[in-house]
């Protein structure tokens, strides 16, 4: 039944659309190449450990490919970066880092070695952090890591150069914008104020401002202590190492082919990587890089920036140690559109974990023995949600729809016909929000977490000691993580909020 409603409905659907930053309008999407859509996501910069920003970009990515999946019914093959090799990962890894961590073990007098170890610790822990999210490794067609396609951005910097495109200075090699200007636009993502743009301006830092139009490193010189690999263009030697911009469109190349389908990324990455990554490939390989660029937009705490500064900067490691589920945060994050400024607050994570709870508990219900005569139209439930995933992802739309049925269909009053095309649906659309359990209820979904009762423990403990200051404070921290204590004439109880 499930398969049948599944192909009627994508029959129903209009064609899937996206917001294109390049064109700066919403457009039909179909893949390139028949089937298969291809997707580029820029990746993490593995030199600590990812913020929560970045988790929304990667989550988006996520989105985005079960959505083309699941509602346009097409194949995905999905590319996703890991850049070992960069100004931070370099700085991180210098002998002496303060950032060295105990787990990476000894450091060396190689600074290769020092950099591969940091890298592969901190991927190893991004990775287990995405999947906490349900981001799902297995959806990965490759996780490649930079350093792993050094021959292949070497080819491409000597075709950049062939072209006429770059130039060597000082044992770098940097892209001539200029030269580029005036053959192709280049701030096709950004506009650019080119009355400030000095020709010959070299920029060799990984990042810069959004108003630096110059000449950035397509590969850096040797530096002392640095890693480095080995290269000769034009019979000069330049050793040393590739820029951030390089490494994208290399690995897109050789991993995807040009123009793929989608890439996707944060807002912050328009320019200059981005536009960079676009140069590049047009000057080099005689291509754009890809039909559709995807941007997700920026993520704020409590309506601020997040800054370390400002004392509102969190890893989701960090609100994994205040008892925030991290299926809580994917809900959450869900429940406002990608393009839209997503205002991190933990009472919006509380409302979420109580609309994602919600859900669940109907969910559970659908598997209970009482059942009434009513039927309900889940044909046309599921071809309502599937038309606001498939215009440009807009997953609130979804929610509220879901909700909305909910709120006027009691389960107690619905047929077992009903309940299992239901449940069928359900399935289906969780493979695309994955925050649920399509099963009965477990015998213990209403046991509370040991790290609550052991804070409940504590604030007993302070009470009786007349600690009231620290008594409030272990209230506030088990409401926090969607709990409440209620004092009783000798202990206390715990319930779900």
């Amino acid at each position: 039944m499930a398969a049948c409603h599944c192909h009627a409905i994508n029959s129903k659907l209009k064609t899937m659309k996206l917001f294109n930053s390049l064109s700066r309008k919403t457009e039909d999407f179909a893949p390139i190449n028949g089937r298969e859509a291809r997707i580029y996501s820029c990746g993490p910069t593995v030199y600590n450990f990812a913020h929560i920003g970045n988790m929304r970009a990667f989550l988006f990515a996520d989105i985005l490919q079960r959505v083309i999946r699941i509602v346009g019914g097409y194949e995905v093959r999905w590319v996703m970066n890991i850049t070992n090799i960069d100004d931070k990962t370099i700085r991180d890894s210098a002998l002496g880092s303060a950032e060295w961590k105990h787990e990476m073990g000894e450091q060396s007098d190689d600074a290769m070695t020092n950099l591969i170890n940091l890298t592969a610790y901190y991927e190893k822990e991004f990775c287990e952090d995405i999947q906490k999210l349900n981001i799902n490794l297995s959806h990965f067609s490759s996780l490649p890591r930079a350093t792993d396609y050094i021959e292949t951005m070497h080819a491409l910097i000597k075709r950049i150069y062939d072209n006429g495109f770059a130039y060597i200075s000082d044992g770098s090699i940097y892209f001539d914008v200029a030269k580029y200007r005036k053959y192709e636009v280049y701030g096709k993502l950004h506009k650019i104020d080119f009355d400030k743009f000095m020709a010959g301006t070299r920029i060799d830092a990984d990042q810069y401002g959004r108003d630096e139009a110059c000449d950035f490193a397509l590969w850096k010189a040797r530096k002392a202590d640095e890693p480095y690999w080995e290269f000769t263009l034009d019979g000069k030697r330049c050793d040393g190492r590739p820029g951030w911009h390089l490494e994208c469109s290399a690995m897109e190349y050789e991993l995807l082919g040009l123009p793929f389908d989608i890439h996707t990324g944060g807002i912050d990455l328009k320019f200059p990587h981005h536009e960079d990554e676009i140069a590049q490939s047009k000057a080099g390989y005689g291509i754009e890089p890809t039909a559709f660029w995807c941007h997700n937009e920026f993520l704020e705490v409590e309506g601020e920036k997040m800054s370390k500064s400002k004392g509102n900067y969190f890893t989701l490691r960090d609100l994994i140690d205040r008892n925030i589920d991290p299926l809580d945060i994917r809900y959450s994050m869900l429940s406002s559109h990608y393009a839209s400024v997503y205002n991190f607050t933990f009472d919006d994570i509380k409302s979420g974990r109580k609309g994602r709870k919600r859900v669940q508990d109907y969910i559970y219900s659908l598997f209970d023995g009482a059942e009434g005569e009513d039927e309900a139209d889940i044909f046309e439930l599921k071809y309502m949600i599937f038309d606001a995933l498939g215009n440009d992802l807009h997953t609130p739309k979804a929610l509220a729809h879901l909700f909305t049925f909910i709120n006027n269909n009691k389960v107690g009053s619905l047929s077992s016909h009903a309940k299992k095309e239901l449940l069928d649906m359900f399935k289906e659309i969780n493979d695309i929000f994955d925050v649920w359990q399509i099963s009965p209820r477990p015998e213990s979904e209403n046991d509370i977490p040991g790290s609550i009762i052991k804070k409940a423990e504590q604030r007993l403990v302070a009470k009786r000691a007349k600690n009231w200051a620290l008594a409030d404070a272990l209230r506030e921290e088990i409401s926090k993580a969607g709990y409440a204590v209620k004092d009783t004439k000798d202990s206390y109880t715990i319930e779900m909020k």
